[in-house]
């Protein structure tokens, strides 16, 4: 009898995935099909994502996907896209986009944010929505392109989230997904649904709001052109996932209760560090911390904070491509393990780290101004990012501890970051505790089972979990002892004392 075989179309923000999963006797199997490179384009209006080149991956991979499935004898049920956070679009009530979808990087949403924070009030927004203040988050967004364009919106007939524009490229429907909505700052987390008094007291419009569907809702069926174009079998069908890739990271975590309480850091471009709540929690603490609420799979709520990621790393590396020596982040691992540890701490939120360009000058002048020893080789630079993102996941852990009066036995990393051992290492003598790695494409695994829980294949966020156990065998970092062990204190110390936490 043929497996059935899920399709995954994972996209970061520097990468994409066609992966396809196949589910048989409650194991998991990936492959994958298609992985392509993309990054925002510079327009005379702003960052924008490259949609067209997207699509025509998006529409590569899944012939390849489909083509792979029908070589190995496997019935492909549906396809899942999920993406990063907060960006969006609107179509008018033709289909067509209104606009070109920017960047969250694009640096006109500072403004946006100043305002609408100055108009809500931090208190109010984070009682309405608990999320952490942001300025890529789409709310400030929709007001920067309202500031920009005004009477955009009242061309709009539906706001849509990245994956959601590119479900309905796919099928024709039309819904937002919880899990990628609840990135926006514009759902009340008590409820899952539009916050429209934040929308109202912002300035915006509610008109283009559309109904909110929980992962797993199937979707419909590809339209025929589109199958057709991927030589679809009749009747594959669009099933949503966790369409924000860190709701389908945090589903594909290989929860074991033997090992404890667990937190999990999704790891990527961005580093999410958090933990899975059956509630929002809106106190005063979470927001000063701060911590976001947003949804998951299984109606779970993800109390996380955003923290830069290996977006410190990626930009290291395109300036060295940029002055003519190219790397491969194996090879700028290998030479932070060569360089001196601990010689150069870095607030991983200093505001110039978050936009794109000329990063090692900028942690130069971070090192000058905090009276540290300069980075002067490419090992250092990294070096620096990697134990700096370790400490900051310290900071992060024990406050999330504090907050929910909970003590975490084992952090879980889930996602592509998983596979620099180095950093992993890093993070578990920094924490003190065991860190559980894997499985490395833990996105495009909840992706695959959160669309076989749609189709009845599965039960449950549950029985998800028991085949991520059952499928994929995790690597544990224990921490260090001794001497080392007092480094890193006092590297905690330090760097708490440079970044106020």
């Amino acid at each position: 009898m043929p497996a059935s075989a899920y399709i995954a179309i994972d996209l970061g923000a520097e990468s994409g995935r066609a992966i396809v999963g196949v589910l048989d006797a409650c194991k998991l199997r990936l492959h994958e099909a298609h992985r392509f490179t993309h990054n925002p384009v510079g327009l005379p209006t702003g960052l924008h994502w490259d949609l067209t080149g997207l699509w025509h991956n998006i529409i590569q991979g899944l012939r390849q996907a489909i083509a792979w499935c029908d070589d190995q004898g496997h019935t492909p049920v549906s396809v899942g896209i999920d993406t990063w956070g907060v960006d969006w679009c609107v179509v008018d009530h033709a289909g067509e986009l209104v606009h070109m979808p920017h960047c969250y990087r694009d640096p006109r949403n500072q403004a946006a944010y100043d305002k609408t924070l100055a108009a809500c009030g931090r208190d109010w927004l984070y009682e309405r929505t608990g999320n952490q203040f942001m300025a890529i988050n789409s709310l400030y967004q929709l007001v920067a392109a309202q500031d920009a364009s005004p009477g955009m919106f009242d061309r709009a007939n539906r706001l849509l989230f990245m994956p959601d524009l590119l479900h309905y490229w796919l099928t024709g429907e039309m819904k937002n997904e919880a899990t990628i909505a609840s990135t926006s700052q514009m759902i009340d987390p008590r409820t899952g649904q539009w916050a429209s008094d934040v929308l109202d007291k912002a300035g915006l419009p509610t008109h283009m709001l559309g109904p909110i569907a929980p992962p797993g809702t199937v979707l419909g069926e590809l339209l025929p052109a589109v199958a057709k174009q991927v030589g679809a079998p009749t009747g594959m069908k669009v099933i949503l996932p966790g369409s924000h890739d860190t709701a389908s990271a945090v589903a594909a975590v290989p929860v074991d209760p033997a090992r404890g309480n667990w937190c999990y850091l999704s790891s990527g471009t961005w580093s999410l560090l958090g933990a899975e709540l059956d509630a929002p929690c809106l106190s005063d603490a979470a927001r000063d911390v701060p911590l976001t609420n947003e949804g998951g799979v299984g109606k779970k709520i993800r109390l996380l904070k955003n923290i830069a990621g290996l977006w410190l790393v990626q930009e290291l590396r395109r300036a060295y491509e940029a002055q003519g020596t190219s790397y491969d982040y194996a090879a700028l691992t290998q030479l932070a393990a060569q360089s001196p540890p601990l010689r150069t701490l870095l607030d991983t939120t200093h505001g110039p780290f978050a936009q794109p360009g000329d990063m090692p000058a900028k942690m130069s002048a971070y090192a000058r101004d905090t009276g540290q020893s300069e980075p002067t080789t490419p090992g250092q630079f990294v070096r620096a990012a990697l134990e700096s993102l370790a400490l900051t996941y310290r900071q992060t852990i024990d406050a999330l501890e504090d907050v929910l009066d909970t003590r975490y036995d084992v952090l879980h990393i889930v996602g592509g970051g998983g596979k620099n051992d180095l950093l992993n290492q890093m993070t578990a003598n920094a924490i003190g505790r065991p860190v559980v790695v894997g499985p490395y494409e833990g996105t495009a695994a909840g992706n695959v089972l959160v669309q076989a829980m749609g189709a009845g294949d599965l039960a449950d966020l549950a029985q998800i979990r028991q085949v991520v156990v059952a499928s994929f065998e995790p690597t544990v970092y224990e921490p260090c002892i001794a001497d080392d062990a007092a480094a890193w204190q006092q590297a905690h110390k330090t760097f708490s004392e440079l970044t106020g936490g």
